[in-house]
């Protein structure tokens, strides 16, 4: 088996279906599809599909993003890996495209989002109809076609993205120390740096990005942020995720001096709220 195709989800039926049927329309069909349930409620179901979908259920709280995407690649059997998000939509060329770069370069290879309206890919749809109104991440630019190599690694991003199995398994995976949500993907793509692994990225084909709304900045994962902001400056002597924390810190929600960092309070509901937005995250 060449490719697995792995994503994790939490209570996003609708996305999901959509990511399976975009996978049945590839040219080269996944070796498989993992999928890991995070405690969705009714959990995760799915109907006959022409390649094998596996599904494995993690019973943790919260959102463990880093044990779920490492679950996920545990199960796995392919000798490639393509990590998506449960709100992508692969493009039909997609997994050929990642195959073959990933049979060129040993490396960490991200690939496009293109973001979609919000009645755009809700029921039937056609790729070509979507490109034509799909945008492109405001500051995220991919080549046109091929493969760049990117010197930031703090541009890495998980929503999409191809590694070789064996280098998954040599970089220990996601670092489970980052629980919940935010800078377990930052950390990896330092980690990758630091191992001499160049981080592409790839243009031509990729994903569509399902649309729905987002509180930025993402008050509701706080908690989480803090906490995985601590760890990351203890790790790397610097802070990650910097346009959250800031934003933060003028809400008076965190305080920063030096290395350390305070969790004040908690958002309002009326906070949460007024955040809620709906653009690409």
């Amino acid at each position: 088996m060449r490719m697995s195709v792995l994503t994790i989800v939490k209570d996003r039926p609708e996305h999901l279906a959509q990511l399976i049927e975009g996978l049945g329309r590839s040219e080269t069909l996944p070796g498989e599809l993992l999928i890991v349930d995070m405690g969705s409620d009714p959990p995760v179901e799915v109907q006959a599909t022409p390649y094998p979908v596996h599904i494995v259920r993690l019973d943790q709280a919260g959102l463990p993003l880093a044990a779920a995407r490492n679950a996920a690649a545990h199960a796995a059997r392919g000798d490639m890996l393509l990590f998506l998000d449960v709100d992508c939509i692969p493009m039909r060329g997609l997994t050929t495209a990642m195959a073959d770069a990933l049979d060129g370069q040993d490396a960490l290879i991200c690939a496009e989002a293109l973001y979609l309206g919000p009645r755009d890919a809700r029921g039937q749809w056609d790729e070509t109809a979507l490109m034509s109104r799909a945008k492109p991440h405001p500051v995220r630019p991919f080549p046109a076609v091929g493969l760049r190599e990117e010197q930031n690694a703090g541009l890495f991003w998980s929503l999409i993205f191809g590694i070789r199995r064996e280098r998954f398994v040599e970089l220990g995976g996601f670092d489970e120390g980052f629980s919940g949500y935010g800078a377990e993907d930052t950390d990896f793509g330092f980690r990758a740096k630091a191992a001499a692994m160049p981080l592409l990225f790839m243009g031509g084909t990729g994903a569509f990005h399902q649309y729905h709304d987002v509180i930025d900045p993402p008050l509701q994962h706080l908690a989480d942020i803090v906490r995985n902001a601590r760890l990351f400056r203890k790790k790397w002597g610097m802070w990650p995720m910097e346009g959250w924390l800031d934003a933060f810190e003028k809400a008076e929600l965190i305080a920063r001096v030096g290395d350390s960092i305070s969790l004040l309070r908690l958002p309002t509901v009326i906070e949460l709220d007024r955040a809620r937005v709906a653009t690409p995250d």
